[in-house]
Formats: C-alpha cells, structure tokens, sequence
C-alpha cells in the first residue's frame, strides 16, 4: 500500500476489526479503488475497477519475506482478484504458494472470477488452473470453473446436481490435493429469489440446511467474501460438515442486509440466523 493518510486510515480500520496489519509493505504511490452502483433484482450491480497502476498491483517476485510472514501461521489464502491485476502479481501468488507448500501450511483459494480485472493479455485459463492446483480448500463457482478450466455446466440439471458434477471434477480433473470445495447459491423457487450453499468434503456433499428468500437486498457485493470468510472460520474452528456450509450460509444470508463490503455482524447473529432463520423484531 502506498505510505499516505488514506491507506493508513484503511490499516486503522482493519485494526480495529482485530485484523493483523503487521506484515503491510509500503510502496507505489496509488491506492486501488473501486466504484460501484449498487443494483435490484431488476437491475445488477455495476462495478468499475480503478485498480491499474496500483500500489498492490506493482507487487511483483521478491519483494515479499515468505519466511517471516508465514511463521507460525496454519493456512495460506489467496483470491482470483490478485493474479487478474498484472503478471507480477501473478507471480507473486505463486510465490506465496511455493512457499505455504514449503512450510506445509494449508492453501485455501476463492476463485473470484472478474472479468473487468483481466486486462493484461493472459486469457485466466492460462494463469488460474496453475495456481488452483495446489488448493486444499477452495470456494467457487459454476461461471468460473467453465472460465478456467471450460467446465460446462448442464442448465437442464438442477443445482445440486450441477454443483455435484462440478465438485467431483475439480477433485479428479484440476486440483487433486482439493480437501473441501463449496459454492453458494442465488436460486428461484416458487417465484422467490433464495440463498443457499453446498460443500463437498471428505467423498460427502453437503447441502446447506438454510435455503433463504432475499426479498431484500441491502449490498450484494462482499456476499461471496463473507462466505468464504464463514466457511473457513467453520472448519479451521472444527466444525463438523453440515454445521460448517450452514454457518457459511448464514455469513452470506447476513451481509446482504449490511451496506458497504464489510460483514459487520457477530458469531451470536449468525448462529441466531442457523437456528431461527431471519428475525425482523427489534432487537431492543
């Protein structure tokens, strides 16, 4: 990040949600933005990137001491947003990755396909495959499975069972150490739009016993990282299967209602939301 008021404001507020800012770099004199027009069920949201040139997206091979970063950690996780901004970049997330293997930590990846981000010249499917191979834990989805690794998806199946053929084709296509793999879900049932979510792991699917109707969207951006968010504080806390994708659920169901790509809210509202579904008394 570049060393000025704004990016130390953005570090103060991750501070403050209790994230570890100790290992920031500083350097580039730009920070990445993004502007976004929030959308409804009619219209989707619009996301313009101002991310070229970028502080972060100048991070390149080297610059990072993977030793003293990773000490004393257990997972490593990266997203589909970091090798999208430039090929030093790129390389920089298969540095990481060299070096988690190395360290035996485990490698947690969200696929996080955006196609405004790709404009370098390297079509995904030339960069991603490499770098999701070495996934334990990964969260994805239909759309960028068939953009990585042209997967296609059946529409005449439904969506377990769509979710079910993509899962077992990672596993024994694309990414042969994958340990767990969920997706989540935007669904129309009975005319209603609802959210939901599976996992597969350990040979077992798992299909989130929450199915929500959203008849309401406060922000959708930030839904798919308070998934994952939730699904990997499920099981690096132990959760068992079936608790760990309802939990994830419950994270994804919970920031649709919260402005902004922050999921302000506590363990205590997400398991009110995995016991009880949505509340809409106040609370008082």
């Amino acid at each position: 990040m570049p060393d000025h008021d704004l990016s130390l404001a953005g570090i103060a507020q991750l501070r403050g949600h209790g994230v570890g800012v100790q290992h920031v770099q500083y350097g580039g004199h730009k920070l990445g933005l993004y502007f976004s027009e929030t959308g409804n069920h009619i219209r989707p949201v619009q996301v313009i990137y101002d991310r070229a040139g970028s502080a972060f997206s100048e991070l390149g091979p080297g610059m990072t001491d993977w030793q003293k970063v990773l000490e004393g950690q257990t997972h490593f996780h990266w997203t589909g947003v970091s090798p999208a901004l430039s090929p030093s970049v790129a390389e920089v997330c298969a540095e990481g990755i060299c070096a988690a293997r190395e360290k035996g930590l485990t490698i947690t990846a969200d696929f996080n396909y955006r196609s405004r981000l790709w404009q370098y010249g390297k079509h995904p499917k030339e960069v991603m495959p490499g770098l999701l191979a070495h996934a334990h834990i990964t969260v994805a989805d239909l759309d960028a499975c068939q953009v990585y690794f042209g997967m296609t998806p059946d529409p005449a199946r439904s969506w377990e069972r769509q979710f079910e053929a993509a899962a077992l084709e990672l596993k024994e296509r694309f990414m042969p150490g994958l340990q767990a793999v969920a997706m989540s879900f935007r669904v129309k049932e009975d005319g209603q739009l609802k959210y939901t979510a599976a996992l597969m792991t350990g040979g077992q699917i798992y299909f989130s016993r929450l199915k929500v109707p959203l008849p309401q969207v406060r922000e959708s951006i930030g839904t798919g990282d308070a998934f994952s968010g939730g699904l990997l504080y499920a099981l690096m806390t132990g959760l068992p299967p079936q608790e760990a994708i309802d939990f994830a659920t419950a994270c994804g169901i919970l920031k649709q209602s919260v402005p902004g790509d922050w999921p302000l809210f506590s363990r205590n509202e997400v398991d009110a939301m995995m016991s009880h579904g949505i509340n809409t008394r106040i609370s008082r």
